[in-house]
């Protein structure tokens, strides 16, 4: 995972860092996007490919001249560590801190999970730093309810181009009970900010559906053996198992579920969708798995050929859909910086913040547009189930997740 992380900075360090301006471009004409990322530990294959996303499309921008002429620089920041074995929140502070603290940042990409999102949001709202986040489904940083909590000075700071786990869970619940046509579960979770909210909105409507919870467990991250709390759930005949979990706590948990409980039914959320997962886990431990994004899934989507082989052709390797979230995410801040600066105001955190929050924007997911909170109004959730498919590498996480199709939304 190191060499991931290195090759991702000197990558950065070779193209965005140091892109020649444009002869059309003005001369120092420039502003600074943050993006912070655990390109340490676990996920740090998934970060770093969601990093892509996002820096395809400033290099596409600045290469154009800028969005308004303003070449826009690159300042990526790691929120993992060796320590936590993945996003560390302590880290994702430390960054919120440095970001806020440059003049130059004028607005931010990430983080890629809601732990270090609950760190930074307090910070990033204190100095009036917005940012847009592919993959962080927290639904607390945009629920008014808490407002006081992760945006004190009052303006939403924290935008996403994907959904919340307030529909992440309950739909997957919706899918294992409507399709899947589960009984019975037991319900996990792997203690962090993500891990906990997503199998409590998951839990809630399960129950509501008229699945019986079997009980609630936790897997810590940082522990080796899960067999207790998995012949426990064998020892219940549970139907299935769900877990709210990162990569970090999921590569042991299908590893081992696999020798214990290997016929029911294994789910999880995106957490679980990661090219981290199946090369930690391996078949045949990962087969069968059920897990989701909070988004459209667009990789087959004929209309995104030409974008998918520009990736492929700058990156080496093929986007996950959170590339293309990502890549969103940094066309909503390019296009508010646009608006800012063609409006003859100076291009400010709290101007770029405001334009965010009113701007409506094309991207490859359509037409996105934000809530009083940040949120956005598509809800989709995509349901993926692995299944090796030999002709391909078996961390290959296009080929290795097969989509199944959009999650069931709630009808009641």
């Amino acid at each position: 995972m190191r060499l991931v992380r290195r090759s991702a900075i000197a990558l950065l360090g070779a193209s965005a860092f140091a892109r020649s301006l444009p002869s059309a471009r003005a001369a120092g004409k420039s502003i600074t996007v943050g993006i912070t990322l655990p390109l340490t530990g676990a996920g740090a294959e998934d970060a770093t490919n969601i990093l892509h996303g996002a820096v395809l499309a400033i290099e596409e921008a600045n290469a154009k001249g800028g969005p308004a002429g303003y070449e826009v620089k690159i300042l990526t920041l790691d929120n993992g560590t060796a320590t936590a074995g993945q996003y560390d929140p302590a880290q994702a502070a430390t960054n919120a801190r440095r970001m806020v603290s440059d003049p130059n940042v004028v607005a931010a990409i990430g983080p890629m999970a809601s732990g270090s999102g609950k760190a930074m949001a307090p910070l990033l709202s204190q100095g009036n730093l917005a940012t847009v986040t592919p993959s962080s489904t927290n639904p607390d940083l945009t629920d008014p309810k808490f407002a006081a909590q992760y945006r004190p000075a009052g303006k939403p700071i924290y935008f996403r181009t994907c959904t919340t786990d307030a529909y992440q869970g309950p739909n997957m619940a919706n899918f294992m009970f409507d399709t899947l046509k589960v009984k019975s579960v037991f319900v996990l979770d792997d203690t962090g900010a993500y891990g906990v909210g997503l199998a409590d909105a998951f839990q809630a409507q399960a129950a509501k559906r008229g699945m019986t919870v079997l009980g609630r467990d936790r897997v810590d991250p940082l522990a080796s053996d899960y067999r207790p709390v998995l012949t426990k759930i064998k020892n219940l005949n549970a139907g299935a198992m769900y877990c709210g979990s990162s990569a970090l706590a999921g590569v042991k948990l299908v590893k081992q579920s696999y020798d214990l409980v290997p016929n029911i039914v294994k789910a999880g959320g995106d957490g679980m969708h990661q090219q981290s997962v199946l090369g930690g886990a391996g078949f045949p431990a990962a087969e069968g798995w059920y897990s989701t994004i909070a988004a459209p899934h667009m990789l087959d989507d004929a209309k995104l050929s030409a974008w998918l082989a520009n990736f492929q052709k700058r990156w080496g390797n093929p986007p996950s859909d959170y590339s293309i979230t990502a890549y969103d995410a940094a066309l909503v801040i390019l296009a508010a910086i646009a608006a800012v600066a063609k409006s003859g105001a100076p291009v400010t955190r709290d101007a770029v913040r405001d334009a965010i929050q009113a701007g409506t924007v094309e991207t490859l997911q359509g037409t996105l547009s934000y809530d009083a909170n940040g949120d956005l109004a598509s809800r989709v959730v995509s349901v993926f189930q692995v299944r090796r498919d030999p002709a391909y590498p078996d961390n290959d996480p296009v080929h290795q997740f097969k989509y199944i199709g959009v999650a069931p939304a709630d009808a009641a």
